[in-house]
């Protein structure tokens, strides 16, 4: 009886976690990865650039209100100064992750381009 009720557990367990996401909170942004402009690797390698950014991004995943959208948001820093790129799904939304990036101490300026996805 024991192994049953271990391989139901394990059965539902998984059944969960393989749970498909639905449409709308699965973020695309194909379209905007292949648009121009600061991307990832162009981002500074030295330790106050990487620690800035490290910090930025654990201040947006820290808010659970924010859509995985927002907590996707590409984050870009070069000697202090913020890039914020990619879809969000409110205008409130892309002014929180705004405000997270400018209260991270060592920023010096954040270039906000982050654009507000269509309702689908």
């Amino acid at each position: 009886m024991r192994k049953q009720t271990w391989m139901a557990l394990l059965t539902f367990s998984l059944a969960l976690g393989l749970a498909p996401m639905r449409a709308q909170d699965k973020p695309d942004n194909t379209r905007v990865n292949r648009d121009s402009g600061d991307t990832a690797d162009q981002q500074k390698m030295n330790k106050a650039d990487r620690e800035l950014a490290a910090q930025i991004r654990k201040a947006i995943m820290a808010d659970k209100s924010l859509s995985t959208y927002a907590h996707n948001s590409k984050i870009i820093v070069q000697n202090g100064a913020v890039t914020l790129r990619g879809p969000v799904r409110t205008d409130d939304e892309r002014q929180a992750v705004e405000q997270k990036a400018k209260t991270i101490a060592g920023v010096t300026a954040v270039d906000n381009q982050l654009t507000v996805a269509p309702k689908q």
